[in-house]
């Protein structure tokens, strides 16, 4: 026992001194943190330079784009096969994948040999064999009559445009087959299956094993976002922003970048580091000059790395007694896994006495000793230089996050990393000190980079699969230019409907006369009271219209709240606050007793039997005020001002808004014969041929007509292009039936519209991971504001995410994207059925004129028409399109309900004086 101890001691002392002459003597092999932290910043400038469009060329580390844009979300399954070619063995998996949660995967597999003679033959050869083995395995299989979709892992770089190609850039360990480089793999084994002819395979992606690892881990950890290899090889991959990836078009979303960072170091930036053996092995390579850093770090060279440096060492004589025997001049004869060996913490002094016995060179306790520190030294380095790399990658992450604290998991794979006694250990507390505010899981790899294959082959299936059934969703709201035109047709059947006196009261267009019977005409003068009623605000106007050379437009007004029980109360009480709003006015501008002429603004559909007279048809947008609905509105507001008898008013003129947009337009551009509004509601007025209006009488001169068409289709001649999403906005709407054209394209309903969808999206499985939130089930919560937001090209994902988190909705990138589509296609619908119904308007006018060719200016107003990134454009292009024989002309009107009711109040007051002195 004693003899153990003093044998004991006498070791360490020795230890101690011969592992100081070891380190001293690889010191260029030791780094310290500050070392290791500019290397790792060294790197992050190497991956930009990678990314960039004009640096990418030189770039040494080529983080080329995988076009894998989402990591598993758990709801993938499918019967698939993955391939993985890209050491010595080829192995080909079958993958299971399920909703059961005890055993989601199943795997089946089979490992084929890859012989030296085609590893460094013809391209034709290796892909051949491929082949060969992927028919053998289908037969074992018995799937030879299944067109299995395939995932193959091809682990050498490649540059890709989409997930089912892959150029070969470069073959690298070892792989040397003719004819490869620069040519699409997926291409060559497609031919090499198709020349057999007995099975056929359908290839949907292609991937790198550190993306195939990242994915096997991804479908355990949903927070998985890079994959490493540290092996034969190394290489990681990592998500990275869209917008930061100026390869490949678009902004939205992430894609997995493959880093190839094997390749650190080729273009000079790590001479400073590298050791006179790293030259060494370096020239005795096959790739000289390439690869640097996977030779200073991977395990395909570690175990050569030993050997190099204890031959200096036994040359100088600090080893084996100066001994150097033929077996440890062998390339080859110490391998990575005899690194690992002789590291172990009991045996491993007693497998460096059978190694190094092996290569004859009759070692001693100390020799072993050294040895065994030799080798931590070279396997202590790796593991620091991919901390580095990989801090590099975690550093990015965090700051395309913006969080303050990274949580994430990186999925690991490789046999230095998994055999290597002590690398795990030392890899994870180098990668916590240089990235101290993060919280890393490591995970390994199980059955890596071909399940991971398999799993990048199912989410491409999931999302291919997902993609179709949206677009097969959103299919029934992209319209054809027939269907449109099909749409303008009905149009104007409706339009004829409500002129004619005989099925006028039948019709859904109600084409209701304005007893407005021309636009201004620039000689109108005075002062003028406008009030608009119309939502929930209620303004009252003082406008100043002065004629002459001079001509202007002065206006003052208010804006009063109208309470929700107002609006729903009776009708006097709804009245009367109308009235005390315009009391307040005239007190405000010191206006009581002059008696000025009133124009107002009152849109609802209204019958009119003259210009001051207007019965509610039916209240619309919310109002439900009683004893309204069939009574003139004109008398209900006298009657209020009589009731109050503070003042008196001249009421002239009952305006619509749509109107109103037109004459405030027609003031400054007098072809301006066409109102619109696209905002909350929907409506348009025309200056129609007096002849053609049937319910008035007289033939001579025009009148506006307000067409009311927001009830287009309640006759169900629009049935045909509604959804069943039209159809749910409609049944939960305050007007079940009514307004139909109106719902499917006015700013109060399009947020219903994309609710709904996102609803049923959400019920498939397809969005916010098939969870429907509480928000998601209030009605209204969709503005159309936001749809706007949505939109708006300049937003980048995160800001649709940032707009859905405010709604309560917990969205990942791939549910922004689709968000964002279903809000586009919802409100191009509404622009091109809007442009549809105006095209059937200016058609009119023009064959009302008999002309081949009409010029004429809508005004236009409204918070969709002039907020929405895209509605104005998409409906004047549709407009254009359908009524090819009209150059017709947009112009925003400013203030149609206030400006343009005094207009009209004006006009009247002209109309009047000429009638007076006809009489």
């Amino acid at each position: 026992m004693i003899a153990a101890q003093l044998l004991a001691y006498y070791f360490t002392e020795l230890k101690d001194d011969q592992l100081k002459k070891i380190d001293k003597y690889l010191y260029s092999m030791r780094f310290s943190d500050e070392t290791l932290k500019d290397i790792m910043n060294r790197f992050r400038r190497d991956m930009e330079y990678g990314l960039g469009h004009d640096t990418n060329v030189t770039a040494t580390v080529k983080m080329l784009p995988t076009f894998v844009r989402s990591i598993p979300d758990g709801s993938e399954k499918g019967d698939f096969i993955a391939l993985d070619l890209g050491g010595s063995n080829f192995r080909i998996l079958r993958v299971k994948v399920t909703q059961d949660k005890k055993q989601p995967v199943q795997m089946e597999s089979q490992v084929y040999d890859t012989p030296d003679d085609i590893i460094h033959g013809s391209g034709t050869q290796l892909f051949d064999h491929v082949a060969e083995c992927l028919g053998d395995f289908m037969e074992k299989q018995k799937i030879k009559d299944k067109k299995l979709p395939v995932g193959f892992t091809f682990s050498f770089p490649c540059a890709q445009t989409k997930l089912d190609e892959a150029v070969l850039v470069t073959w690298t360990k070892k792989f040397k087959a003719s004819g490869v480089e620069g040519m699409d793999v997926v291409k060559l084994l497609n031919k090499a299956i198709k020349k057999r002819g007995d099975y056929e395979a359908d290839i949907m992606a292609v991937v790198n094993d550190t993306v195939g690892t990242m994915m096997t881990c991804g479908f355990d950890d949903q927070r998985c976002e890079v994959g490493v290899i540290i092996g034969t090889g190394t290489n990681a991959s990592y998500m990275e922003e869209l917008r930061h990836i100026d390869l490949v078009e678009g902004d939205e979303g992430r894609m997995c970048i493959n880093t190839e960072w094997g390749a650190f170091g080729d273009d000079g930036s790590l001479e400073d580091i590298r050791t006179e053996f790293d030259r060494e092995i370096d020239r005795g390579s096959i790739n000289p000059g390439k690869q640097l850093f996977e030779k200073m770090a991977s395990g395909m060279y570690m175990g050569e790395l030993v050997r190099l440096i204890l031959v200096k060492m036994a040359k100088e004589g600090l080893l084996f007694e100066g001994r150097i025997t033929p077996e440890l001049l062998t390339k080859g004869k110490i391998e990575t896994k005899h690194v690992s060996a002789i590291e172990k913490t009991k045996e491993g002094l007693k497998k460096c006495m059978e190694i190094l016995t092996r290569l004859g060179v009759e070692p001693s306790d100390e020799d072993c000793l050294a040895v065994q520190h030799v080798c931590t030294i070279v396997s202590f380095r790796s593991a620091n230089l991919i901390a580095s790399t990989l801090g590099g990658i975690l550093s990015r992450l965090k700051e395309n996050k913006g969080v303050a604290r990274l949580r994430t998991t990186v999925g690991i794979d490789g046999s230095l990393y998994k055999m290597h006694p002590q690398y795990a250990r030392r890899l994870h507390k180098t990668v916590r000190r240089l990235i101290p505010d993060s919280d890393v899981r490591f995970l390994l790899s199980e059955s890596g980079s071909a399940k991971g294959a398999a799993m990048v082959t199912a989410v491409a299936y999931r999302l291919t699969e997902q993609a179709r059934q949206i677009q097969q969703t959103l299919a029934e709201f992209r319209l054809s230019k027939a269907q449109l035109l099909e749409v303008k047709k009905r149009m104007r059947v409706e339009i004829e409907r409500g002129l004619r006196k005989d099925s006028h009261k039948e019709a859904t267009v109600k084409m209701l006369p304005t007893f407005v019977r021309s636009t201004p005409d620039g000689t109108e003068n005075g002062d003028f009271l406008a009030l608009d009623l119309g939502g929930t605000n209620f303004r009252v106007l003082l406008v100043k219209i002065r004629s002459g050379k001079r001509r202007s437009v002065e206006m003052h007004n208010k804006i009063y709240a109208i309470p929700i029980e107002v609006m729903q109360g009776t009708g006097e009480e709804l009245f009367d606050h109308i009235v005390h709003c315009i009391s307040d006015f005239l007190d405000y501008m010191g206006m009581k007793s002059a008696r000025l002429p009133l124009g107002f603004t009152f849109s609802f559909p209204c019958h009119q039997t003259s210009l001051d007279a207007g019965i509610l048809v039916t209240w619309t947008k919310g109002f439900k005020a009683t004893d309204c609905e069939g009574e003139d509105v004109v008398e209900l507001l006298r009657d209020a001002i009589k009731r109050k008898e503070e003042f008196e008013l001249d009421v002239v003129a009952i305006v619509n808004d749509t109107v109103g947009t037109m004459m405030t337009c027609a003031y400054e551009e007098p072809t301006c014969e066409v109102g619109l509004i696209a905002g909350t509601g929907s409506n348009a007025c025309y200056m129609e041929e007096l002849k053609n209006i049937e319910i008035v009488e007289g033939n001579e001169g025009r009148m506006c007509v307000n067409m009311e068409w927001g009830a287009f289709g309640d006759n169900g001649c629009l049935d045909d292009i509604r959804t069943k999403y039209d159809q749910a906005v409609d049944e939960n709407s305050l007007n079940e039936g009514k307004q139909r054209y109106e719902k499917m394209c006015s700013g109060m309903y399009l947020g219903e519209i994309v609710r709904q969808i996102l609803i049923d999206l959400t019920k498939r499985g397809f969005l916010f991971r098939g969870q429907i939130s509480e928000t998601l089930k209030t009605r209204g919560i969709f503005e159309t504001k936001f749809l706007s937001q949505i939109e708006s090209d300049r937003l980048a994902l995160l800001q649709v995410r940032a707009i859905l988190q405010q709604l309560g909705l917990d969205s990942t990138c791939d549910d922004s994207i689709i968000v964002k589509e279903v809000c586009g296609t919802v409100s191009r619908r509404a622009a091109q059925i809007c442009g549809a119904g105006m095209a059937a308007v200016v058609d009119k006018i023009r064959e009302n004129r008999r002309l081949d060719h009409l010029d004429v200016t809508v005004g236009v107003d409204g918070t969709l028409y002039k907020l929405h990134p895209h509605f104005s454009r998409i409906f004047q292009q549709t407009v254009k399109e359908l009524a090819p024989k009209c150059e017709v002309n947009f112009l925003l009107s400013e203030d149609g309900s206030g400006k343009g009711a005094a207009l009209i109040t004006a006009v009247g007051c002209r109309q009047r004086e000429l009638e007076a002195q006809q009489h």
